[in-house]
C-alpha cells in the first residue's frame, strides 16, 4: 500500500480514538451514527484543503478587507446509497452549502458485482470538486463503478472518502482510477473470504 499516489490514510489520534469506539461491538447505533459524522468531519478538513476559492470584500468593525471564501458550487458530495448517507452531515458541518447528488448501487449476490439502480446528480457537477462518500471500501467494486459513472458525466476532480478500507479495495480503486484522490481513516489488515 505504500507509494500509492493520491491515497491518504489518516494517522491522527482523534480519528484513531473515534474509529476504536466505532468498531467496538458494544457501541450503540445512535453513537455509531454520531461517530460516522464526526470522523467524516475530521477527514473533510484534509480532503478539501485545496478546493477552489474566490476573493470577497468583507466589512469588519474596523475596515473593509479582502478575504477568501469557497467558490459557489465548488463542492458536490455524492453518497453511495444507502450507507454513504450517514457521512453527509459530517461534510455539511464544515460546508453547509455543498450540493448533494446520489448514486445507488446494489451488489449481485452471486457474482458480487455492483449494479447501478439510481443516479441523480446536480446540474453543473462536472465543474465542481466531487466527494464520493461510502463508509466501507472493501473490494473497491462500488467505488470504481461510482467513479466511472461520474467520469462518464464529465466530472474531473473526483475524491473518495471512506471510514474503513481494505488493502484490496484501495489497490483496486487506485489501479482503476489513479487520478482519484482517496481518503481513508483506517485500513484493515485484509478482506476475509466473504
Amino acid at each position: 500500500m505504500k507509494g500509492l499516489e493520491n491515497v491518504t490514510i489518516f494517522d491522527h489520534p482523534l480519528i484513531r480514538h473515534k474509529v476504536a469506539i466505532l468498531r467496538d461491538e458494544k457501541t450503540s447505533m445512535k453513537e455509531f451514527r454520531e461517530l460516522v459524522e464526526e470522523i467524516t468531519t475530521l477527514m473533510v478538513y484534509e480532503a478539501f484543503k485545496d478546493v477552489p476559492t474566490k476573493k470577497v470584500m468583507v466589512k469588519t468593525p474596523l475596515e473593509e478587507t479582502e478575504q477568501e471564501m469557497v467558490a459557489d458550487n465548488a463542492i458536490t458530495i455524492v453518497p453511495i446509497l444507502r450507507a454513504g448517507l450517514g457521512m453527509v452531515n459530517g461534510v455539511h458541518t464544515l460546508f453547509p452549502t455543498a450540493r448533494v447528488g446520489h448514486i445507488g448501487l446494489y451488489r449481485d449476490e452471486e457474482t458480487l458485482e455492483p449494479h447501478e439502480y439510481y443516479c441523480k446528480l446536480p446540474q453543473g457537477i462536472e465543474n465542481s470538486v466531487v466527494l464520493v462518500l461510502d463508509p466501507m471500501l472493501a473490494t473497491g467494486g462500488s467505488s470504481i463503478d461510482a467513479v466511472t459513472m461520474l467520469k462518464r458525466r464529465g466530472c474531473k476532480d473526483i475524491r473518495i472518502m471512506n471510514i474503513i478500507g481494505a488493502p484490496e479495495g484501495i489497490n483496486a480503486l487506485h489501479a482503476a482510477h489513479p487520478d482519484v484522490k482517496v481518503y481513508v481513516s483506517t485500513v484493515d489488515r485484509q478482506l476475509n473470504e466473504n
